[in-house]
Order: C-alpha cells, then structure tokens, then sequence
C-alpha cells in the first residue's frame, strides 16, 4: 500500500505528497477547465503515468535480457471528449526505442509495455494505443 495526501489550496490547485519520498507535485486545472493551466492537470498526470510506466515496465525487461536502453522516450497526446461526460477519450503513446535491437528483443519489449499496470487500469471506453518505433534499426 502506497498513501498520497492531497490538498486543495483554492483557485482550482491541489498540492499532492507522496508518503514514501516526501515528493511533492501540483495541479491545476486547464484552462479549458475553469483553471490556470500552471502545473500539470490530473488528468495530464494519468497520461504521465502511461508514457512512464510504459518505459519503466520495458527497461524493467530490458534491465534482465541486458539491453540498454538509455535514451528512451516516449510521446503520448492526451484527448479529451465532453460527451456524455468530460473525460480522457484518446490517448495515444509513441515509444521510440533506441540502440541495436533484435526482432526477438522487439518481441519482448512490446509485450512487456502491454502489461503496464496503468494501461491495464485504463477505461475500456479510452482509446490508449501503444507505437513503436526503432530508430537505429
């Protein structure tokens, strides 16, 4: 179990505390939302933890088959729908994988991303594909 306290500070921010590490991050809302826009909304914060969990699930595997990975990084577009309810309606993630990297390699990587806990918890009604591309190849 993992706590998170969050509090809210007014003009539509929350300051959030992992209990952990003590790490603090903010949020606002967007300006599409009545908010500032100042600091990531929570709904960037869930396609955050995609992109992140993504790449971290991959280097978990990359870390056992000895692959390196340095330099990884990912894209994802966050797309909100209103209808019938305000909410993430499409978020696609482009992973660019780099270094030497063998069809075998690819395989497993991919299939790893799959298993991200974040994508797993995902909405069925939320569109969240995942690409690959190797640049080095």
């Amino acid at each position: 179990m993992i706590e998170v306290s969050a509090t809210y500070e007014g003009e539509l921010r929350c300051v959030a505390t992992h209990g952990p590490s003590s790490s603090v991050l903010f949020t606002d809302a967007p300006t599409d939302n009545h908010g500032k826009g100042e600091a990531f909304s929570p709904t960037d914060l869930v396609a955050t933890a995609f992109a992140t969990c993504v790449m971290t699930v991959i280097g978990i595997v990359a870390r056992r088959e000895g692959i390196e990975l340095r330099g990884m990084s990912a894209r994802v577009e966050k797309h909100m729908v209103v209808q019938p309810t305000r909410r993430i309606g499409h978020m696609p993630l482009h992973v660019s994988i780099p270094g030497k990297v063998t069809p075998e390699q690819r395989r497993k990587l991919e299939a790893a991303a799959r298993t991200c806990p974040v994508h797993k918890s995902l909405h069925p009604d939320v569109s969240a594909p995942i690409e690959f591309t190797y640049p080095d190849a």
